[in-house]
């Protein structure tokens, strides 16, 4: 190899990307594995957050600037490895799609665990760690129960009480008097487990062929599965996150004393720098050129490869 070449190939060096397929029904699933360029020290799995997320971050509903892409980067020069999966009927995994009827949050779940398990193969670590945004929290949460693969926990931007809440909350905050009744009884019957009448006018949460996941949802309690946990945990969370406020973190904090909590100091929820003003704070999320928080990368990755 002349020279030139040799300083051609050096400059190319840094972490490989590589497809990696997940076998699944009705489809496969597709993700990503993202290695460091010297030794990998530890293996995480991202777990991206509510909606259809694809395994960057990004969602047609307007969230753009690749996220979870750009941790995954920042891991990878700290020595962490990261695998990264399109959702299940997303962009490269939509032909794994399950009909609206038959979806539980259980899915969500039992994919996350597929993808620890073949995380931990590929990468030859004893155990990966699971980092969930949002949404994804919970997921990771559910998947780390009871599961030996799991080294720890890292809640990114988490909820901190049961969906169930914080619908009610929404809903006791958005509608009018007289909607409120059917609304809150109709909730009522989907966090005690039972399927409920159509609501006039919310037709959109409440349509039958979502019931089935709703259920499956807003029964799950995060600060209970926090509390139960015995492994390590990180939450991290931005201050400026109008979606869900940093207090959720908290809860979680108070509910397992031995979690570490890290506020980012004018992030929002996407972990982007981000003004309390909603116009200003909601614009980074279509912001293709935003990046994260300076605070994020580090915290994770000195919290994953802390000796313990």
């Amino acid at each position: 190899m002349t020279f030139a070449a040799l300083a051609a190939a050096l400059m190319l060096a840094g972490p490989v990307s590589t497809p990696v397929t997940l076998d699944s029904q009705p489809a496969p699933l597709h993700g990503a594995l993202l290695t460091p360029e010297g030794a990998t020290h530890a293996a995480a799995v991202i777990i991206a957050g509510s909606g259809p997320t694809d395994q960057d971050g990004n969602s047609p509903l307007g969230v753009r600037g690749n996220m979870l892409k750009a941790l995954a980067e920042g891991l990878a020069d700290q020595g962490v490895a990261t695998l990264r999966y399109d959702k299940r009927g997303i962009a490269a995994s939509a032909a794994a799609a399950v009909s609206e009827a038959e979806l539980t949050f259980g899915h969500m779940v039992d994919d996350a665990r597929a993808w620890a398990a073949e995380a931990a193969t590929r990468t030859g670590q004893p155990c990966v760690w699971l980092i969930g945004h949002s949404e994804g929290a919970l997921v990771a949460q559910l998947a780390a129960a009871d599961n030996p693969q799991v080294c720890g926990l890292v809640l990114l931007s988490p909820v901190g009480q049961k969906a169930s809440d914080q619908i009610r909350a929404q809903l006791d905050a958005a509608l009018p008097e007289a909607m409120k009744p059917a609304a809150l009884a109709a909730l009522d019957d989907l966090a005690a487990g039972r399927t409920t009448a159509n609501v006039p006018g919310l037709e959109a949460l409440f349509r039958p062929s979502v019931q089935p996941y709703l259920i499956s949802y807003i029964s799950q309690d995060p600060i209970a599965l926090i509390a139960a946990y015995d492994g390590p945990v990180l939450l991290g969370h931005g201050t400026t996150d109008l979606q869900v406020p940093a207090d959720n973190s908290e809860r979680l904090a108070a509910a397992q004393p031995r979690a570490k909590l890290v506020l980012f100091d004018g992030a929002n929820h996407l972990l982007r720098a981000a003004p309390m003003d909603r116009a200003g704070n909601m614009a980074t999320y279509g912001d293709a050129n935003a990046v994260l928080d300076a605070g994020v990368v580090p915290a994770v990755a000195g919290f994953i490869l802390a000796p313990r």
